[in-house]
């Protein structure tokens, strides 16, 4: 398969050519520095545009991925006891080190068939039924939930819309900001609207460097607002989707560092980071927090968002 190019990025992929074509051993080491050098100065230097691209590579580490690479004993469990099994959400029950915890995540492919039996990471209201059971089964057990988002949002095909879209994803705010036990989430690629907030409540909301989190993508935000698609890089950076943004506003709580070049060029480097910022939230979490405490500051994390002091200048 040819590897996924972005605009920015055609210059490493020169690089990564000539290294790869050099034979003799010092030209090697110094085109490897050259390389990383450039994707350090190229990935610090990223436009809000260039994050969405890089949050939407076709390569970038899936809720899969993470699971594969962190979770000990996963255990899947499917469907929604209402109408079928949705593959766009993926959850279970499985190991964090010493921690059992639930796990509940959007399901993206990385080939063309994946993507169609995932549907491209778009849910259906089954899944978020299904997520909102993996919910119950965590306060069953007293169990705590960590969740990956990654969709670009809810599926809003008439099927969808017929099954009760909109009152799945109601159901599944409410009830997670009710459930009396730690919940953690994690922005892994994009954070689309409704479609992200289905499993998004929780007490700590974790992204990684380039991933995005907004209430409508920058082609739709360009096509409502200017009603031109050469408008969208504008958009992206009306939006304020980026991590750095988020964490800014008060949205985010902790911005989990990238590999340069993004997650999907070093996996498990990135694996571990976000395995560290993990469990540092939920021993956090388990260890200072009682359920009403829990409860309280679940509340107030989201009353505080969109909220803002206007200074009046008139005397």
């Amino acid at each position: 398969m040819v590897k996924p190019i972005l605009d920015f990025e055609r210059h490493l992929f020169e690089l990564e050519k000539k290294l790869e074509e050099e034979k003799d051993p010092k030209n090697k080491k110094k085109l490897k520095q050259a390389l990383q050098k450039e994707k350090k100065k190229i990935y610090s230097n990223l436009s809000p545009w260039n994050i969405v691209q890089v949050a939407r590579h076709p390569k970038r580490l899936s809720t899969i991925d993470y699971i594969e690479r962190l979770f000990s004993s996963f255990i899947e469990l499917c469907g929604d006891r209402f109408f079928g099994e949705d593959k766009a959400i993926v959850g279970g029950i499985g190991w964090l080190d010493g921690n059992k915890v639930i796990i509940i995540g959007h399901r993206k492919g990385k080939e063309l068939k994946e993507n169609l039996e995932t549907n491209f990471g778009m849910a259906h209201p089954e899944g978020y039924r299904k997520a909102k059971r993996l919910v119950e089964l965590g306060c069953k057990f007293n169990k705590p939930i960590i969740t990956f988002i990654d969709t670009s949002g809810a599926y809003p095909g008439i099927g969808a819309e017929e099954r009760g879209q909109a009152i799945a994803i109601a159901e599944n705010l409410k009830f997670f900001f009710e459930a009396p036990i730690p919940i953690i989430s994690v922005v892994v690629g994009e954070g689309g609207s409704g479609g992200a907030l289905g499993i998004g409540v929780s007490d700590r909301i974790l992204i990684l460097e380039h991933a995005i989190y907004s209430v409508i993508s920058p082609e739709g935000c360009a096509a409502i607002l200017w009603k031109d698609q050469t408008q969208i890089e504008k958009a992206a950076y009306a939006l304020h989707l980026t991590a750095k943004d988020l964490y800014k506003l008060g949205i985010a709580d902790s911005v989990i560092k990238e590999p340069p070049g993004g997650c999907h060029n070093e996996p498990e480097k990135m694996a571990k980071n976000l395995k560290k910022a993990l469990l540092f939230h939920l021993n956090e979490l388990l260890l200072k927090k009682d359920k009403e405490t829990l409860l309280k500051e679940r509340f107030e994390k989201y009353r505080k968002i969109g909220m803002y002091l206007i200074q009046n200048s008139s005397k």
